[in-house]
This record gives structure tokens, C-alpha cells and sequence, in this order.
């Protein structure tokens, strides 16, 4: 299963390109994560979305005018990912542990015949 955590929001006193809203606009930085049954997983981009919610359109970067992207250039920096790579869950760490006396019984068992 494949879920956006989300990294940080920032309500921002910018106008809106579109609606010239002044209070409405919000950046959400977000980090895609998945969930197996033997691991977890975040990827290691952040994706970001300048959304206005008094228009209820997303407002894309070449709208942005240098005000924008000096504010967006702020709240990029209080972002802090997630490390990306692989967590193993309990169930992975049974299996192997499962697995290694597996091993061990059957070397034992072997070295007994000889």
C-alpha cells in the first residue's frame, strides 16, 4: 500500500495568481510511502503543491511570481524528508531468524552423521 506522509504545511499571506486572494494559499510538501508486509519503504523525493483554497486550484511554479518563490524557497528548508530505504517489520526479522535455525539445526544434524 502506497500513502503520501505529510512533511510539512505552510499557510502563506501571498496573493494568488488566479483569484488574487490573499489568504487562501498553502504549500504542502509531502513523501510517498509504502507498506509491505516485510518491509516499509519512503521514496526519496518530496513532492510539493502550492494549493489555493479560495480558488480550490493548484497554482503551478511558472504562475508563481519572485514573492511566491522566495516563501517557497523558506518552507523548502524547514522540510525534513524521510531517510529512504528499506525498515524491516517484525514479520521479516521471524522469517530470518526462522530461517537461520533452519541452518543451524540442519549443520548440526549433518555434522552428527559424519
Amino acid at each position: 500500500m502506497t500513502t503520501n506522509h505529510i512533511l510539512h504545511k505552510a499557510r502563506i499571506k501571498n496573493n494568488c495568481p488566479e483569484c488574487f486572494a490573499n489568504d487562501g494559499l498553502e504549500f504542502i510538501f509531502s513523501q510517498e510511502k509504502t507498506v509491505k508486509k516485510l518491509y516499509t519503504s519512503a521514496s526519496k523525493d518530496v513532492k510539493e503543491k502550492l494549493f489555493c483554497h479560495s480558488c480550490s486550484n493548484t497554482i503551478y511554479p511558472v504562475n508563481w511570481d519572485d514573492d511566491i518563490d522566495r516563501v517557497y524557497q523558506y518552507n523548502k528548508k524547514q522540510v525534513l524528508p524521510k531517510r529512504g530505504g528499506i525498515k524491516l517489520t517484525s514479520i521479516s526479522y521471524l522469517v530470518m531468524l526462522f530461517g537461520i535455525a533452519l541452518i543451524g539445526i540442519t549443520v548440526y544434524f549433518l555434522i552428527q552423521q559424519l
